[in-house]
Parts: structure tokens; sequence; C-alpha cells
């Protein structure tokens, strides 16, 4: 009965992909278990917390960081019910730039498609660049707090940076089948190793703080006029802690009832790892110490110098180091599936240069080694620009938040937009279908033939015919998760305010006053890439981006479901 159950499920979930324009190529490897793992870890809340917990300290202090913690939690909470939405009325790995083509009106859907879709594959890309450098300083920091003597220079940091990206290969492209039970497994670590780090700090801590020093006390180490810029600028902080919990997302061709699946695997991940981010950002407060050797600790990283003067023993503070580096690295492993399906699906809709190239999927194992190898390529590429400068280094590290933060609101404005004006049918609505021009109307659900279920010969997007653009537009008809009515809209209205709040502050300096090396680039960095992926769009693009394309098998059901 199992078995027949997956397969009905199977058999369910091709076809939903058959009305976005798509067959299935991809292996659906992951089950809700394993995707939800997938989810969590790739938040890693608490590890985050500890790595970038001075931001929000420095800017707000140890009150501020609290509070900013909770506010972040929950409007993140609210911005990521819209995007488990269009994720369940669109499962699709390209989602943002998917979703905006399907809302959009008609005039500006291509090209608002395509700068989002650059958008989203860089941010993604950066992310991967992030999070592997901070598992490779990491190293360095555990190196250096068993040897002060050793200086760290920044040109290692960036090697051992490159052994973990290798590590994220190795993972992604030799041994894919083993990823769900990777994820399984890297859940119940992350479980483990926070208590176990929670309960050494609590005991092993020779003084903890006073509960005014938590909970009452603010900072304003930036030198900003009002403790209200301050916090707003230390907030981000808080909000770098939750990005990219869109991750299950672009992982929709790959686990099983994806338009369910996805939604609850975001959101109950982001309810777990809000509550371990919480504990153990209210634990290293109260562990903290002295703030001057913390904040200046030559490791790097605050928290790392919290363990080395909270445990006597070095060789259990270089433990808990440990721990945390190898979940740091096993989220570094998540961010580069997700990134390369991500550019995958980008470029199977001829959105990148060389699309033929990055859009191949393997024959042998069913995963798009091209896109693995070109976004890891990139991020490491991005990883020398640490050498010469960290504070900018930073500049990419921003669009981790404004990048993805302006992939989200797009969709969610244009959401919100259609509907208020109720044109988003309930789940479950069956259209009536007559036979499109150009194919530009979705079609009326498919069986699907087994020979088109993980065809792995498939290697590359399809080819356009002469004087014919086959483009997917599907029906806006709610999947089977949504939040209804009033509730929805209001949600709806709130996270667009929040991402548009989220997107001015990220582009503040963390200082005054504010010089060279202390300006915050992002606006620069961000606004790069959309103005110049437009410029690309009018200059090129446009002649080969049409928007998300229906593959040809799928076209020829169509055609043929159409005439009968």
């Amino acid at each position: 009965m199992a078995n027949g159950m997956q397969s009905t499920l199977g058999q369910t979930d091709d076809a939903t992909l058959a009305l976005l324009g798509k067959k299935q190529v991809l292996k659906r490897r992951f089950s809700f278990t394993s995707l939800f793992a997938f989810a969590v870890c790739e938040l890693i809340t608490w590890e985050t917390v500890l790595a970038l917990f001075a931001q929000a300290f420095s800017n707000g202090g140890p009150a501020g960081a609290i509070y900013g913690f909770i506010i972040a939690w929950l409007s993140t909470m609210s911005v990521y019910t819209v995007i488990s939405e269009l994720a369940s009325l669109a499962p699709i790995a390209g989602g943002q730039y998917y979703w905006v083509y399907m809302l959009a009106p008609p005039k500006y859907k291509t090209v608002c498609s395509y700068a989002i879709g650059w958008l989203t594959c860089l941010a993604w890309i950066a992310t991967v660049a992030t999070e592997t450098l901070f598992a490779g300083t990491m190293i360095q920091g555990a190196m250096i707090i068993d040897n002060p003597d050793y200086a760290g220079p920044k040109w290692q940091g960036t090697l051992l940076t490159w052994v973990v990206i290798l590590g994220c290969i190795f993972i992604n492209v030799l041994i894919p089948q083993w990823l769900p039970r990777f994820e399984v497994f890297i859940l119940v670590f992350h479980i483990a190793g926070f208590f176990a780090i929670l309960v050494t700090l609590l005991v092993m801590t020779p003084s903890l703080g006073t509960n005014a020093s938590v909970w009452l006390t603010v900072l304003n180490e930036g030198g900003w006029p009002t403790q209200g810029i301050s916090f707003c600028v230390g907030f981000l902080g808080n909000v770098a802690t939750f990005v990219g919990a869109d991750a299950s997302v672009h992982m929709a061709e790959e686990v099983a009832n994806a338009a369910l699946n996805i939604p609850r695997a975001i959101l109950g991940a982001m309810l777990i790892n809000g509550a371990v981010g919480f504990a153990m950002l209210v634990t290293v407060l109260y562990c903290l110490g002295d703030i001057e050797t913390v904040l200046g600790t030559a490791t790097g990283f605050p928290f790392i110098q919290v363990f080395a003067d909270s445990v006597p023993n070095l060789a259990g503070a270089t433990v808990m180091v440990a721990v945390v580096l190898t979940l740091t690295w096993a989220c570094a492993i998540g961010i580069t599936t997700t990134a390369s399906r991500m550019t995958w699906s980008f470029a199977r809709d001829k959105g990148l240069p060389f699309s033929s190239f990055i859009g191949h999927v393997n024959s042998r194992n069913a995963i798009p080694v091209n896109a693995v190898l070109v976004v890891t390529g990139i991020a490491a590429l991005l990883t020398l620009i640490y050498i010469g400068s960290s504070t900018a280094f930073n500049d990419v590290i921003s669009l981790t938040i404004t990048g993805f933060y302006g992939s989200y609101f797009l969709p969610a404005a244009f959401l919100l937009y259609r509907r208020i004006k109720g044109e988003v049918l309930p789940h479950g609505t069956v259209v009536e279908h007559s036979r499109p021009d150009h194919m530009t109307t979705s079609p009326p659900p498919p069986e699907v033939p087994g020979d088109l279920k993980h065809d792995h010969k498939y290697n590359s997007p399809p080819s356009l015919r002469a004087g014919e653009v086959e483009v997917a537009n599907a029906r806006l008809i709610w999947g089977p998760w949504h939040v209804p009515g009033i509730l929805g809209i209001a949600n709806n209205v709130y996270a667009c305010c929040y991402m548009i709040f989220v997107i001015f502050w990220s582009v503040w300096p963390p200082a005054t006053p504010v010089t060279v090396s202390t300006m915050n680039y992002s606006v620069v960095v961000t606004g790069g890439v959309l103005i110049l992926s437009t410029i690309w769009y009018f200059i090129r693009g446009k002649r080969e981006y049409k928007g998300p394309l229906i593959d040809e098998d799928v076209a020829a059901i169509m055609r043929i479901g159409s005439v009968s």
C-alpha cells in the first residue's frame, strides 16, 4: 500500500510539474522527513547566532539583540508564509523568477522575471561563498586558540575555504543519493550539538551575567545620533540569521508531494530554528564575559573567544568549535545543492549565458553537475576578494540580505495585488482550456507517460523551433497550502512592509563616521546586479529569454491532448 501511495504521489507531482511546463528530469529523492531536515540544516540558526551576534550586539546591545531577534523571527515567519503560499501554488525549482512571470502584468513579466532570476542566482552563489568562507575561517579560528602565535593570514583562510568547497562538490556530485540521509543525520547532530554546547556554557562559565546586563542593557557602538537608528542598523544581524529558509523551494522537483511538503518544511524549520536560536542567543549573552576581549578577538569570531574563556580546557573549547564548524560545513553542502538547482533552472529557461552547458543534467545520477561546478567555481573566485579586503567581501555578503529580500519582495507584492483583486482561483478549481496560441496558457492536467518520468537522457534545455516560442503561463490557482481570506491578505501586506524595511536598512553602514573602509556598498552591488541584468536583457537577453519555457516533450503531449 505504501508503494502504491508513493506511486500515486509521484504521478501527481509529475502532472503538477507538467502543468508548469516542465517534465521530470531530476529524481525525487527527498521525502518530507529528509526535506524537513534539509530546511532545518540550511538555516542552522543557533550556529548563525554564534557567528553573527556581534553585529546586533554592537548596535543595540544585549537587549537590542534579544528583542530584535524576536521581532525578526516573527516577521520572517510572515515573509516565509507568503513564500510557502507561492511554493504551494507553483512548486518548481525556479521559484522567484517563475512566480514573478506568473503574477506580473503582461507588459513587464518577462523583464521582471529575468532580473529576479539573475538576482536570485547571484544571491545564492554569494551565500555559497559566504558560508564556505565562514567554515574556512572557523578552522583558522580554532587554530588560533590552540596556537596563539599563529597569525591566520587571509590567503590561508581562502585556501581552507576552497577545501570546504571541494567537500561540497564531493557530496553533491559523487554521492548525491546519500544527501537525504545525510541531512537527517545532520538534523540529529544539529539538535544534539545545540544541547551539548548550551549546557556546557551554562555549567562551565565561571561567572554568568546579571539579568539586567542581558535584558536591559543597550549599546550604540556605531556612534549613531539616536539609539533607535543604532537598533535598526544592528537589527540586520538578526535578519541575516534567518536568510535562506527558502532553500526548500528550489528542491521542488526532487521532493515528493512538493506542494504540501515544502510549506510544511519551511515553516516547521522556522519554528524549531527560531526557538533554539533564541535560547543560544540568551545563553551566549549571559556567558559573554569581558566585552572588549570578546569583540576584539584575534580568532575573527567572538563566539570562539567565548568558548575559550568559558571552558578552562582548551581541548574542550576546540571540540565545541569543531561542532559548530561541522554544522556550518554541512549547511554549505546544502546551500550548494540549492544554488545549483536555482542556477540550473534559470539556465533551463535560457536566462543565463552558456545555458545549454549549465542546464545539462547528468544521465548517470540525474544531477545538474555542470551547475554545481559553475556555482562553486564562481563562489571560489569570489572568496579571492577576501584576500585583498574583508570589507570588499562584505559587499558580497550583502547580497544575502538585499538580494534575497529583493527577490522575495517582487513576487510577494504581485501576489498581494492578485489576491486583493480576487484573481487567484480556489484550490481544486477545474478550468476549461481551449487550444492556446503558441502555448501561452496553461494546459489541462496531462497523464505523464512513464518514459517522461525521470528521463535521465534529457541533457539540455529544449531548443525552440523557428518562429515559435512556447512559454509556460500557468493559471493562478491556489495550491493545497495557503492562508485564506483577510488573514492571508493582512499577512501578505505585513510581509511586504517588513521586506521594504529590511531592504532600506540593509544598505546602511555599521558605524559612523563613514569611511571608505566602513561604507556599506550593498546598494551598489545589488543595484548593479539589477541594472546590469536589465541592460543585458535589452542588449541580448530578450532575444533568448522569453520566460519559463515549456519542455518539448510536455508540449507534444499538450498538442495531442488539444487535438483529441
